[in-house]
């Protein structure tokens, strides 16, 4: 089986970089053949407020290489990204990991963040930690978002990071059985380490992307991480956090007590930080995530969520017993308040949550993936003349 995975031009260390590589990695291991093809060239020079213009026709640069491209079996990329290659018969396969038309939905303008952190949104602008209250302008992603959407109804199947992803799509027009849900996966170093006994004075962490911009920051819930750190001014925090905002990562610093900020640590260093954490509360304040590796990653670690109903946490989390899922800062707050002071409680909930992630094994993605990809040929192979047909390992592929 060949499949050609299609990426952006670059590496960038977001869960989709992360999740991309890790399907390719485990798909080779079960004997696939993956090759990863990068469009080089952007066709057009845009102004900013057609950036999204920009970014779907940056994928047609991929058509010099089609001849290449469609001689594997599948064509799978990130939503959008295999646009050029829907008029071909190869069957093309997106994979949701999240939808642009749920960052836009999920993320308000500044003036209606909630009340009990507005306030905070506004003092980081003040004070120069951020440079704007609203990016200039969403048009960009709105254009992305449709462009999503189109893609989804005319591709071969739709993969869905998570339950949440999967009713975005069905919402969006997307017929219910061209989607298969198949949960991301997060690296096998993850489970490598010992456990570790929980901490004595536990503390809060964030891990995650925090992004730069305005509307990724809020995206990301900043205000929200900001407004709950400061309700706990005696508790150890620590921020494990991918951002470019150097002024940002400043003020945390200083006007945060107690709080220890580390910036774009190698990926695979960050288990050794989270293990002596163990026991403590992983805050995931997001307005809106597809799936969440960093709820899975710091659970995996013993870290205890709390956690707003985004991603996968509605499917994974059993409140009371292995996390807590919240609706408002004021139970955030509660929670965490109720973990700090029980111990007992912490103990039982941290050994769960690591129980929990073991679910997220990178090898299960890979035979999920291998499902899916059998599944499309064989369908695209019954729509071809006999004489075009070969078989190969149980499966039908065109010659």
């Amino acid at each position: 089986m060949k499949v050609a995975f299609i990426h952006n031009e670059k590496k960038i260390g977001t869960g989709a970089h992360f999740i991309n590589d890790l399907m390719a990695l485990k798909l080779r291991e079960f004997g696939v053949e993956v090759k990863n093809f990068y469009p080089r060239t952007s066709l057009v020079d845009t102004p900013a407020h057609l950036g999204g213009l920009k970014s779907i026709l940056f994928f047609y640069s991929l058509l010099e290489r089609r001849k290449e491209i469609l001689r594997f079996n599948v064509i799978q990329g990130t939503t959008y990204t295999v646009l050029p290659f829907l008029a071909y018969s190869v069957p093309v396969v997106s994979h949701f990991g999240s939808t642009s038309r749920g960052f836009l939905k999920a993320t308000p303008i500044a003036i209606r963040l909630e009340a009990a952190t507005r306030k905070i949104w506004y003092a980081l602008k003040k004070r120069g930690a951020i440079r704007e209250l609203n990016v200039k302008t969403r048009r960009p992603l709105r254009d992305i978002a449709d462009i999503e959407e189109y893609v989804a109804s005319r591709a071969t199947a739709v993969i869905a990071a998570s339950e949440h992803v999967r009713q975005e799509l069905i919402a969006a027009g997307v017929p219910t059985e061209n989607i298969r849900r198949i949960h991301n996966a997060i690296e096998d170093y993850w489970f490598n380490s010992s456990v570790q006994p929980t901490e004595s004075e536990p503390g809060i962490v964030f891990l995650g992307r925090l992004g730069s911009d305005a509307f990724t920051l809020k995206l990301k819930g900043l205000d929200r991480l900001i407004h709950l750190y400061q309700r706990f001014p005696n508790a150890r925090k620590s921020t494990f956090c991918i951002t470019a905002n150097k002024p940002l990562v400043s003020w945390l610093r200083s006007e945060i007590p107690n709080h220890s900020v580390f910036v774009n640590i190698q990926k695979d260093k960050l288990p050794a930080f989270l293990r002596p954490l163990r026991g403590g509360i992983l805050f995931i304040p997001s307005r809106y995530e597809g799936f969440s590796l960093s709820l899975v990653e710091g659970m995996s670690q013993g870290l205890i969520p709390v956690v707003y109903p985004v991603g996968v946490a509605p499917e994974i989390i059993r409140n009371g017993e292995n996390g807590f899922i919240v609706s408002s800062q004021a139970e955030a707050i509660e929670k965490t308040e109720g973990l700090l002071a029980d111990t007992a409680l912490r103990e039982r909930l941290s050994a769960e949550a690591a129980k929990t992630a073991e679910q997220s094994s990178s090898a299960i993605i890979a035979k999920e993936l291998i499902k899916l990809y059998e599944s499309v040929i064989r369908s695209a192979n019954e729509k071809l003349p006999f004489k075009n047909k070969r078989h190969w390992n149980g499966v039908e592929r065109q010659n």
